[in-house]
C-alpha cells in the first residue's frame, strides 16, 4: 500500500529564524526557533531540542537554502548553536553564486529577512487543549532565507535600510503577526 502522505512521525515541519545583521562580504548571524514562541503552524521548539542532532551534524551537515529549494544553496553555516534565547547561527553567502549575490543584497535592503528551519520531528507532545505541539527533540537538516517565516516576528535587524521595510511592511505581514499574536493567547 502506498500513500502519498508521510506518518505522522515523518512530519517535516519549518520554523523560523531571525537574522541579526548582513556584512559587506555575505556574513550574518540571528537565532532559529526562539525557544517558548508559539509560530504559526502551532508548533513551539523546547530548550534542548536540537542538541542531539547538532552533535551528530555540526554545523558543516546543516544546509542553507533558498525559499527551502534543495536545488538553491546559497552558502554555508559556520556556527549553529543552542543557547539560553534558542538556536544561534552564523551563516556567509557563496558570493560565487548567483542566487546568494541576490540575496545578499535583498537582505540588505530589507526586502528578504526572513529564514526558516526545516526538520524532523523525533519527539513532541501536544497540548490537548491550546493545540500547540512542543517539540521536544527535531532533527534539523537544513535553514532557509524566505520571504515569510513562520514566526512574523523573526525578521532582520542591524541591516542598512532595514527600517524602510519595517516601516512599509505589507498587509500579509501585518496579518501574519496578528495571527501569530492570537496564537499565543
Amino acid at each position: 500500500m502506498t500513500s502519498d502522505r508521510l506518518p505522522v512521525w515523518r512530519t517535516k515541519k519549518y520554523a523560523d529564524l531571525t537574522l541579526a545583521g548582513v556584512s559587506g562580504d555575505g556574513v550574518f548571524s540571528g537565532y532559529a526557533s526562539l525557544f517558548g514562541e508559539v509560530d504559526l503552524g502551532k508548533d513551539v521548539l523546547a530548550p534542548g531540542a536540537f542538541a542531539r542532532s547538532l552533535a551528530k551534524r555540526g554545523a558543516a551537515g546543516v544546509r542553507m537554502l533558498y525559499q527551502h529549494d534543495p536545488a538553491e544553496p546559497l552558502g554555508r553555516w559556520r556556527t549553529i548553536r543552542e543557547d539560553e534565547r534558542g538556536l544561534y547561527v552564523e551563516g556567509v553567502l557563496s558570493q560565487g553564486v548567483a542566487r546568494a549575490r541576490e540575496v545578499h543584497q535583498l537582505m540588505k535592503s530589507g526586502a528578504l529577512d526572513g529564514l526558516s528551519i526545516g526538520f524532523q520531528t523525533v519527539r513532541s507532545k501536544t497540548d490537548r487543549q491550546t493545540g500547540v505541539r512542543r517539540i521536544l527533540e527535531a532533527d534539523l537538516w537544513e535553514i532557509s532565507i524566505v520571504t515569510f517565516p513562520m514566526l512574523p516576528s523573526a525578521r532582520v535587524s542591524n541591516v542598512k535600510n532595514a527600517r524602510w521595510f519595517r516601516d512599509h511592511e505589507t498587509e500579509l505581514v501585518r496579518t501574519m503577526r496578528r495571527a501569530a499574536r492570537m496564537l499565543k493567547r
